[in-house]
């Protein structure tokens, strides 16, 4: 009987399961210095720097760095020179897996990232990112829901772009979900452009509810056209949900391979 199949698999997986052990001990060590890292920036800058340009530009360093030191994953952005650093966006992506965010930051663009409440529960990165003000959301909370829309309002009237998941969590199988309409109502209400983002390939590095590696990973993130308040201020907010879903869903792989 040839068990050499399910040795290698065996094999693998071990593999695997060292390289995560080791990556989020690294995440979490080298946190340590970061934040303080960040506290002081926040410290420093913040009597100036009222939108915390400056240390959401570290935190996007931060979060490179973790991707740019880790062999199994490599990331192709495409579509920088589209985003206009003067102009305040409503930024929104379909949503794969936990390294979206880490992508996303590749952008080195200033927002505000409109997350789950939990995420700022985590030492360390979780209160980076409140000392970011980035906008936490309780899941299903009507009063969590209209704090986030003051929230992203007020950022958006200050001149910082709001970046959200419009499908809320992500899929385990990859295929996207309907997209809440939150975010185009807040582009509808304060005149703001629509900068839609696609993310391919994170869903094989770090796939839902799991905290293992699945080997060597390609991501890909591409910035496409912004569309104008123009182009859909008397939209109705439904049919702009869907018309932004379908222009996304065109390019992620999953949706293709399921044609």
């Amino acid at each position: 009987m040839n068990t050499t199949p399910t040795t290698e698999g065996a094999v693998r997986r071990l593999r695997n399961r060292t390289i995560a052990v080791i990556f989020i001990a690294f995440v979490f060590l080298t946190s340590f210095f970061f934040f303080l890292v960040a506290l002081l920036i926040w410290l420093t800058t913040r009597p100036f720097d009222r939108r915390l340009r400056l240390l959401h530009s570290f935190t996007s360093r931060w979060a490179a760095l973790y991707l740019w030191l880790f062999p199994p994953w490599s990331v192709t952005v495409r579509g920088r020179e589209k985003i206009d650093p003067h102009t305040t966006y409503v930024i929104v992506s379909n949503h794969q897996s936990l390294v979206d965010i880490l992508v996303l930051f590749l952008l080195f663009s200033h927002f505000k990232w409109v997350s789950k409440a939990e995420l700022f529960k985590i030492p360390l990165i979780g209160w980076n990112m409140s000392l970011n003000r980035y906008v936490r959301l309780v899941r299903g909370n009507r009063q969590s829901i209209r704090k986030m829309y003051g929230s992203c309002e007020q950022h958006l009237e200050e001149g910082s772009s709001i970046l959200l998941f419009p499908e809320g969590t992500r899929s385990p199988s990859g295929l996207m979900r309907d997209f809440k309409e939150g975010a185009f109502v807040l582009a509808q209400r304060k005149s703001v452009p629509i900068l839609p983002l696609v993310i391919n390939g994170s869903k094989n590095a770090l796939p839902k509810s799991s905290l293992n590696f699945h080997g060597m990973s390609h991501v890909e993130l591409d910035v496409l056209d912004p569309i104008s308040p123009e182009e859909f201020s008397e939209e109705p907010v439904d049919d702009l949900r869907l018309r932004i879903r379908e222009l996304i869903r065109e390019r992620v792989w999953e949706e293709q391979s399921a044609k």
